[in-house]
């Protein structure tokens, strides 16, 4: 760090900037504004950062949560005073309820000005209340000896929060207050500033301030349950990471894998079909033990089997979450799951898998080709055909929307080779735009994105930012909100106008303002060969697949009446 700076403002900036990146976090979403103009500045100029500006805060708060998601590491985001802060609020919600590692650092007014009427004030003092893990307001920057270590120290804590210090990981809070002058020279030419002349240099070697570590150790106390039961389960979901590691696990106790479709854990030896072979819960596939990794609850299914409270089931979350919806856990283990697997893992003899196992997987294999069979049997595009199809593609990510598009490849897809995320922590259909571009931004490559046509338009803002990063939207036009044709509300009056909610809008239109390159499917077959082109082609791609709603629903009944009587011989 420089010896002096130009004001203390600056100095704040700077150093906040330098320990976040000292502390893993490099990369930084910044909206523009007056009064994070210090902090926009020291990160665009920090030598090992990297910057996306986005107009709209929303997206911003999205856009780092898909860079968090896919990289592992917290992002930060910097926004300015005022409704500008409170535009991350859904970003905040979903961060805290999924576990991703976000750091809001907000400019604010210095206190004087609150409660005066000064402009772009408001009250940012916690403002998003117990969603985040933790909040620091830094105060104004004053030219002090102990400044420095002040700073660093709150904000390494602030890094070891995000990354789950005191139990699961997520978004943290750091509201800075900044007196004008906040750039090198005068913001209005008249207030000046004495330049900040203590120390502000970090620790040698580039080293964080404070390394904050926790201790491995894992709770196994349950194992002889799990070593006892011969009909078991082995189901992962959101959240669970470690995808080799569950499959091991299966094969090592000779039990099925079910794996949802953002478990990242949906590859060889999973069950692909588990949503129709749980239909109604024959009894020749009811467990005995259900050992749950991560986050569950896309299948309605499988989701019956996990709320019978009869069926002994040990659940594995990240420390500090609490995943028991159904009140029927019997075990619940505070590590991250992936520790738990590869400690079981450690800990288990092989068994054989035996009738039980070969059970599952011959259900599946017929299962498997009845679904098929009913998605290849014509050439017009569907829903379910298209989440298949896209979730089978060799690519480095996969980012599927909330509401049907997740059920869709949930439902139909068989194994998925690329890393899947979505938000699925609060399930909204929001930002979804803004994530994916987020993730192809920190992992360049072969990124793709199933979309339905109300979450495209939700986060078209997305598109603004200044980062345009190769991603191919595979978007699902049904004209509406699908889901809602599954669900009861489906057969009462004003259906369309409160749930189907029909738009209308040209995606073509869309596609040409935002520069993005466009095509529309006429046949289901086309899909493949028009997200491969875009790929190869690089930029940002919207692929429009035009669908009906009721023909969406008639097929899933379809395919499940065909399931239900190819499975009946082979279930009993």
């Amino acid at each position: 760090m420089k010896p002096s700076h130009p004001n203390p403002s600056v100095a704040l900036a700077e150093v906040v900037v330098d320990e976040l990146v000292r502390g893993g976090v490099t990369r930084f979403t910044v909206s523009p504004g007056s009064r994070s103009a210090a902090l926009a500045r020291a990160a665009q100029e920090h030598p090992e950062a990297e910057v996306a500006v986005l107009i709209d805060e929303r997206s911003a708060a999205y856009f780092a949560m898909g860079a968090a998601r896919i990289g592992g590491a917290p992002t930060a985001v910097i926004t300015t005073s005022g409704t500008a802060v409170a535009n991350l609020f859904p970003g905040v919600v979903e961060a805290d309820a999924a576990g991703v590692p976000l750091i809001l650092v907000t400019a604010d007014r210095p206190p004087e000005l609150r409660e005066t009427g000064a402009n772009q004030t408001i009250d940012q003092l916690k403002l998003f209340g117990g969603a985040v893990r933790w909040f620091w307001e830094a105060g104004p920057a004053e030219d002090r000896p102990e400044s420095n270590a002040y700073w660093r120290a709150s904000t390494a804590r602030a890094v070891a929060e995000a990354r789950g210090w005191e139990g699961r990981p997520g978004p943290v809070h750091l509201n800075l207050n900044f007196r004008e002058p906040t750039v090198p020279v005068s913001d209005d030419g008249r207030t000046k500033a004495q330049p900040f002349t203590s120390g502000t240099e970090g620790r040698p070697g580039g080293k964080p301030w404070l390394e904050a570590r926790r201790p491995p150790g894992t709770d196994l106390s349950f194992l002889s349950e799990v070593e006892k039961a011969r009909r078991g389960l082995v189901v992962v979901g959101e959240g669970a990471g470690g995808s080799g590691t569950y499959a091991a696990l299966a094969e090592r106790l000779g039990w099925p894998l079910i794996a949802e479709g953002l478990s990242g854990a949906r590859r060889p030896p999973a069950i692909s079909t588990f949503h129709h072979l749980l239909e109604g819960l024959p009894p020749a596939l009811r467990p005995d033990l259900v050992l749950c990794f991560g986050k569950t609850g896309l299948s309605r299914n499988l989701s019956n089997l996990l709320s019978d409270s009869s069926i002994p089931q040990m659940a594995c979350g990240a420390p500090g979450g609490w995943a028991d919806p159904e009140r029927s856990l019997s075990n619940m283990v505070a590590a991250p799951p992936s520790d738990v697997a590869q400690a079981m893992l450690d800990r288990l003899e092989e068994r054989r898998g035996g009738s039980w196992l070969e059970r599952w997987r011959e259900a599946d294999r017929a299962c498997r080709l009845v679904i098929d069979r009913v998605l290849d049997s014509r050439d017009t595009p569907s829903e379910p055909r298209t989440a298949r199809d896209l979730a089978a593609l060799e690519v480095d990510a996969l980012v599927v929307g909330s509401s049907m598009p997740i059920r869709e490849v949930d439902t139909f897809a068989s194994l998925t080779p690329a890393t899947v995320i979505g938000n699925r922590g609060a399930s909204g259909i929001d930002g979804l735009v803004s994530t994916a571009l987020g993730a192809a931004w920190a992992r360049p490559g072969r990124v793709t994105c199933l979309i339905g046509d109300l979450g495209l338009l939700h986060d078209s803002n997305g598109f603004l930012g200044d980062e345009r990063p190769s991603c191919v939207f595979v978007v699902l036009n049904n004209d509406g909100g699908g889901i809602f044709s599954f669900l009861p509300q489906s057969r009462f009056p004003h259906f369309e106008k409160l749930f189907g909610t029909p738009h209308g809008r040209d995606f073509g239109k869309l596609a040409a303002f935002h520069d993005l390159g466009y095509r529309k499917l006429e046949r289901a077959s086309d899909l493949v060969p028009a997200v491969r082109t875009g790929l190869e082609d690089g930029g940002i791609w919207l692929v429009e697949v035009g669908t009906d709603r009721e023909e969406t629903r008639r097929m899933h009944e379809t395919i499940a009446n065909r399931a239900a009587r190819c499975l009946a011989p082979i279930l009993g």
